[in-house]
């Protein structure tokens, strides 16, 4: 029993390594805003709080019980951000996400149109609602002739940030 328990905690003893000195001070920020009381936890009322100071006022207590659940414990910096790395094991890598945005821009032009893009995210797949269009048009402004530079979308999904030039 005791080996598995030891086996079962290395992946998080290890979470540090996984991120550069800059991104865990940005985590760390990121913790500490949504730790609304500042007790070292993040929990099911903090959550509420700081949905509740970016606008969603309407979080039902199931998504919030939900969200706490997906840590198997008390929510601290560590598990935090061991929480985070899990997510990203997951994330695809930028040269996958550059290779299905080619296959929609047969001349290589590092750029689609904002139209045709728009359309994609809220009919197929897991849609985007009005709001995530509005919102992805704000982070990521199309240039004057419609055009969007998804290079730089890929980008900022791999790497947290935009690309100094």
């Amino acid at each position: 029993m005791l080996s598995r328990r030891a086996g079962g905690g290395e992946g998080s003893s290890n979470v540090f390594s996984m991120f550069e000195q800059s991104q865990i001070q940005e985590y760390k920020e990121a913790f500490t805003i949504i730790d609304q009381n500042r007790d070292g936890i993040i929990s099911k009322d903090d959550l509420r709080d700081v949905l509740a100071s970016m606008g969603q006022l309407n979080v039902k207590n199931e998504e919030l019980e939900a969200m706490v659940k997906e840590a198997s414990g008390p929510i601290n910096f560590t598990v935090f951000l061991t929480m985070f790395g899990e997510k990203l094991k997951g994330a695809d890598p930028e040269d996958v996400i550059l290779t299905a945005f080619k296959v929609l821009d047969p001349e290589g032009t590092g750029s689609i149109k904002k139209t045709f893009l728009e359309e994609l995210l809220s009919t197929q797949c897991d849609r985007f609602t009005p709001e995530e269009i509005k919102n992805l048009w704000t982070a990521f402004p199309p240039d004057v002739a419609g055009n969007v530079d998804y290079k730089n979308i890929c980008y900022v999904i791999t790497h947290g940030e935009e690309k100094e030039e």
